[in-house]
This record gives C-alpha cells, structure tokens and sequence, in this order.
C-alpha cells in the first residue's frame, strides 16, 4: 500500500508542486523561496521520516505570507490523501521537543476533525522577523492551515523559549516528532483506530 501523495496548486498569488511519502526516511528538497521556511520545513521532513519534495514560488515582493500559507495548505491537503482511510496508524502522537532555550511539546490526533489549540509564544513573537524574511506570525497560520487542510487536531505548546529562530523551529520538530508517531503503521492495530469504524 503506498501512502504518497503528489499535489499541485496554482493561483495569482503562488505557485506550489508537493509531494510526499509518509514511510520514508526524512529525505527532503524544500524550495519555497522564504529560507527560514525552508529550514523549518526540512527539519519537519527528517524528524518526521516524512519524504518531502516542495517547489513553490509566489508574490514574495509583497510579503511571504502568500507563499507559506499556501505552501502549508497543499501539505495538509497531502497529508490527508497519503493518510487514505487511516487504517493501521497508530493515530496520536506527542512530542515535547528542546532547542537550547526553546521548548516546545506538541500532540496530534489524525481524528479527521480539523482543530489547533496554539499557545506560549512570548508577547512580540508573532512580529519578529526570522531570517529577514517571515515573520513569527507564520508559524500559527501554518499549523492552522495543515490542521484544517489535513483533517487533523493539533495542540503546540511553546513553555519556554527567549530566540524566536529557537522557539519556531522547536515547534516544528515538536510537530514533526508528533507526526511521526500519530501516522506510524502499528501491526496491532486491526481497521481503523476509532470506536466508529472511521476517521
């Protein structure tokens, strides 16, 4: 059974070819023209043993808030056709990750029920520019977009962090670590994980 997905978006204000393998081994080539992005999104690939392979271009002259976002609804969109009907995974993950003086935890549930609680990044975070280039506030709009994109509920808890490149990029390898669990096949697992037959 091959749980891969290829997807393709194009509008005015970007330009996105994903695909990915979710029983891969963390090989990633990530070019979303916003190099911070590139950086959280490669460190999501190889702590996730998610393969992953994005081509994206947008209006980045106006500010790269068009690019990511949709760089991040096409991944959640992939997710959920590589995820199929779910069957054998082990569904929740966490994950509580360091980056020096970062910690962030993160808990997923493949439920098919899109939802993000995000929480504890420190006040002015979301107006700090990270590699000069996006902004602090980027990391909740792709969480959300992934979980309403994915079908998926989504906890990330920032509890301690003073670097904003820290802070962000302990979420996402939180993130990831999570994934990795939730979409894990568990040879014990018979059918669908839930007590009503779907996800």
């Amino acid at each position: 059974m091959s749980r891969s997905a290829s997807l393709t978006r194009k509008t005015s204000e970007s330009s996105i070819e994903l695909s990915l393998n979710l029983d891969g081994t963390g090989k990633s080539s990530i070019s979303t023209t916003v190099p911070f992005f590139d950086h959280l999104l490669t460190a999501f690939s190889k702590h996730s043993l998610i393969d992953l392979e994005i081509k994206a271009s947008g209006d980045t002259h106006i500010d790269a808030h068009h690019t990511v976002e949709d760089t991040a609804i096409v991944l959640g969109q992939a997710l959920k056709q590589a995820l199929g009907d779910k069957a054998g995974i082990g569904r929740y993950g966490d994950a509580t990750v360091p980056l020096d003086d970062a910690l962030a935890r993160a808990v997923v549930d493949v439920s098919g029920r899109p939802y993000l609680v995000h929480t504890g990044e420190p006040a002015g975070f979301e107006f700090h520019l990270i590699g000069g280039h996006f902004t602090g506030s980027l990391v909740r709009h792709v969480f959300e977009a992934i979980s309403l994109n994915a079908g998926i509920t989504v906890h990330v808890t920032v509890l301690d962090g003073r670097d904003p490149h820290h802070i962000a990029e302990a979420e996402f390898k939180a993130f990831a670590r999570a994934m990795r669990k939730a979409v894990e096949l568990d040879p014990r697992v018979d059918g669908v994980p839930s007590t009503k037959g779907a996800l």
